[in-house]
């Protein structure tokens, strides 16, 4: 009696597109670079929010409580925390999103020959890039293609059906 073999695409470190799946040093490399962007995308929301929030704070539009200064306000407030916070994460989540769906490709994921894609080879979408991120772990996800190194998938590659893929050298 024969047995059938599984499907060769969730086993072998090749993707349907040609290209080779991407391993952990690669990832990492990309990662670093991406987070040095993230944290100054960060702080650029932060400017602008701490911004508005200062200038509708001397307005008078938003109340002072007795506070002199907007930061002690705000610090003092979860409300208004959470709301800047959010704020500035939501940017920074948007940063990765937007370059996912738009190119598969982050500024480091550029810079280390990464991309993004469906394991068809395709694109990724907004609502797949947001699946993406949260199941990401803040790069954590990308430990388990220590472990899996025949596959070289990820977390967040295999809830959302996507890989990450070495790009050849343009000449």
């Amino acid at each position: 009696m024969a047995v059938q073999q599984p499907s060769t695409q969730h086993l072998s470190s090749m993707s349907q597109s040609g290209y080779p799946r991407a391993g952990f040093r690669r990832r990492f490399g990309s990662w670093v670079y991406d987070v040095l962007i993230a944290i100054a995308v960060y702080m650029c929301a932060g400017a602008i929010s701490f911004g508005i929030f200062g200038t509708l704070f001397s307005m008078g539009i938003i109340d002072n409580q007795g506070f002199n200064h907007p930061i002690d306000l705000q610090q003092s407030s979860v409300i208004w925390s959470l709301l800047i916070y959010l704020w500035n994460l939501s940017w920074v989540s948007f940063f990765f999103i937007y370059f996912w769906a738009r190119s598969g490709q982050t500024i480091g994921m550029r810079a280390w020959r990464l991309k993004v894609q469906n394991q068809d080879g395709t694109l990724i979408s907004k609502t797949i890039g947001v699946k993406r991120l949260v199941f990401t772990l803040l790069g954590l996800g990308n430990l388990l293609v220590i472990v899996d190194r025949k596959n070289k998938l990820s977390l967040q590659d295999r809830y959302t059906d996507t890989e990450v893929v070495v790009l050849p050298t343009v000449k």
